[in-house]
Order: C-alpha cells, then sequence, then structure tokens
C-alpha cells in the first residue's frame, strides 16, 4: 500500500517545475531520525511491557497489534532517511520505492484502523458499559485484527510485485518508472482506497466522540461527589484516541486532494506545486509522528500497561486506576 498521488508518467511535470528540496534534503532527515530513536526506545520498552500483560479484553488485543505496527513503521525511516538526505547509494531507493515505502504506509493505515477500532471500543465502553455485544470478546478482536492485517498486506503486496522495471539511476528518482502499466493502475486504486478508508474512520470517529462527548458531560453534571473535578479530568482522558488520530493522520489527508491535483495537472503554477509539496512532505512528518502519540494512549487507558511501566508512581497509580475504572474498563 504505497498511496502517494503518481507523478506523470513521462515525468514532464518535474522537468518543467523543479523541487526545491532543500528542507527536505536536510531538516525532515534530522526530523525523521528523531522520530526513529524515540521511536525505537519507547515501542520496544511498549512491546515488552505487553508481552507480559494478557490479552483479556478487546483493548488491549487493538493495542497489541497497533504497538506491532508502530515497530514496523519505526523501523522503515532509516531507509527514507536516507534516500531523502541523498546519503544512500542508488539501490537503497529502489528499494524504497519497491518495498520500505510500501510498507511504511501499509502499517500507517493499519494504524488508523486500529485507532478508529479502538475508538469504537471506547464508545461502546462508555455508552453501553453493562451491555454486550458481539465484538466485545477477545476472540472476536484477534479474528479482527488479522483480518486487517491480511487485507491491507493484499492490497499492498502488488504494489511491490508491480515494480519489477529495471532499476537504474537514471529514472529512480521516480518511483513510477519501476511499475508496470498495470502496477500504475492498481497504485492509483490503492490511493482511492486509502482515501475512503480515512474517512470512514474519520467520520466515524466524529460519531462515536460527539456521543461521548455529551456522555461524559451529563455524567460530570450529574455527579453530586466531592471529587467531581478530578472524575471530569479523569474522564477526559478517553478523548486521547481521537486526539491522536486528528493531530497525526487528518493534516495529511486534508491536503492530500490539492497535492494529487498538483500532481496530475489542474493546479499548473511551479509555486504553488513546491508549496504543496513542501506542505505533503510536513504533513507525512506529522503522521509519523503517530509512533510517539500512540504510547500515550497506553499509559493514560491501560491499567496493565500502568502497572508495569518503570518509575510509574504507584500512589498516583492506584488513585488514577480507580477513577478511570469506568472509562477504559480493561
Amino acid at each position: 500500500m504505497n498511496p502517494e498521488p503518481l507523478n506523470t508518467t513521462n515525468g514532464s511535470t518535474s522537468v518543467i517545475c523543479s523541487k526545491d528540496v532543500t528542507i527536505t534534503q536536510i531538516v525532515f532527515p534530522i526530523l525523521y531520525t528523531v522520530i526513529f530513536f524515540l521511536g525505537i526506545i519507547m515501542n520496544c520498552l511498549s512491546a515488552w511491557i505487553f508481552f507480559q500483560v494478557r490479552s483479556k479484553s478487546v483493548f488491549i488485543v487493538y493495542l497489541k497489534n497497533t504497538v506491532a505496527a508502530d515497530i514496523i513503521m519505526t523501523l522503515m525511516l532509516p531507509f527514507k532517511i536516507l534516500t531523502d538526505s541523498g546519503i544512500g547509494p542508488w539501490q537503497v531507493k529502489a528499494f524504497v520505492c519497491r518495498f520500505s515505502a510500501v510498507i511504511f504506509y501499509e502499517t500507517m493505515y493499519i494504524n488508523i484502523i486500529l485507532l478508529g477500532l479502538i475508538g469504537l471500543d471506547r464508545f461502546l465502553k462508555i455508552v453501553r458499559p453493562f451491555g454486550k455485544y458481539w465484538m466485545d470478546n477477545v476472540s472476536q478482536a484477534k479474528k479482527i485484527s488479522v483480518a486487517v492485517w491480511i487485507v491491507i498486506f493484499l492490497l499492498s503486496l502488488p504494489n511491490m510485485i508491480l515494480s519489477n522495471q529495471k532499476a537504474t539511476p537514471q529514472i529512480i528518482h521516480n518511483c513510477t518508472l519501476l511499475k508496470t502499466a498495470l502496477g500504475i493502475k492498481w497504485h492509483e486504486a490503492v490511493a482511492y482506497i486509502c482515501i475512503i478508508l480515512f474517512w470512514l474512520v474519520f467520520i466515524s470517529m466524529i460519531l462515536f466522540y460527539t456521543i461521548i462527548s455529551k456522555k461524559v458531560y451529563d455524567s460530570y453534571i450529574k455527579s453530586k461527589s466531592k471529587d467531581k473535578a478530578s472524575r471530569k479530568k479523569t474522564r477526559f482522558k478517553v478523548f486521547i484516541v481521537v486526539a491522536v488520530f486528528f493531530l497525526c493522520f487528518a493534516p495529511y489527508h486534508f491536503l492530500r486532494l490539492p497535492y494529487t491535483f498538483s500532481q496530475v495537472g489542474i493546479i499548473k503554477d511551479c509555486q504553488m506545486k513546491n508549496k504543496l509539496y513542501l506542505a505533503k512532505e510536513s504533513t507525512l512528518w506529522i503522521a509519523a509522528t503517530n509512533v510517539l502519540m500512540d504510547p500515550l494512549i497506553y499509559v493514560l487507558l491501560c491499567k496493565p500497561f500502568r502497572k508495569l511501566l518503570p518509575g510509574f508512581n504507584s500512589s498516583s497509580n492506584a488513585s488514577l486506576e480507580t477513577s478511570i475504572k469506568r472509562e477504559s474498563n480493561v
């Protein structure tokens, strides 16, 4: 799954309007390097903790899959760093076009879907805290997670297989030139599927958290306990899920349509194309920071994770667990 909009196949766009790559060759490789090292540390620690946590709830199952996707996504960053900075040989660029970029986007959309599933689980737990539904089952959650990985992998695989044209230093600057005619069509189809996936999750998140907001507000107003202020603070921790989703993934996808217009020639102004290219690279970096933001969900909403987190204050942990019990329900 490599949903980046395609350049024109004849490469005329890049000839007529050259990109200013100063920022993308210097600044962004440094920023991605920061994400890589922090992401490795934070997600390896998260994986170590979750390895000790039993999959006793739907929520934990989805979180474990999120950690796996984050680790894979993080491991793809060094290849992007090498190619964007111009340090790596052209063969690395070929690997990026055929494999690592595809895997990067694959795990990004797995993360988007998982955040949507986590949002759905939080919605059901808060709106129907004592209700039973078919998705509130660990076995079902594992099957859904496996299905997500398989479906996204099957969508991504042709983008790897159909990028089988001979790579040379002259054509490697444009990943499109490595694709067969069928590969280009598949790439375009996957791009539309990715857009649809994001907007489905986006709309679902709006619906879920609009209802959650009303439920949390009503619960707070009705509460007459002395610690209602702390309860209000704790209840709003559930909004970390939607906050991570919007902060990380919304900017990139909001920009997708105008950037696509610049790629296919609808937007012809060279200066505007360069601005959109820089904005696309910036929002893609923001999307990559998801590997650093997801651990906030683990800490704030997952009790078993907090218990095993080194250095977490035990007294505040116990107090937080008591007040957030209903919201987390894990």
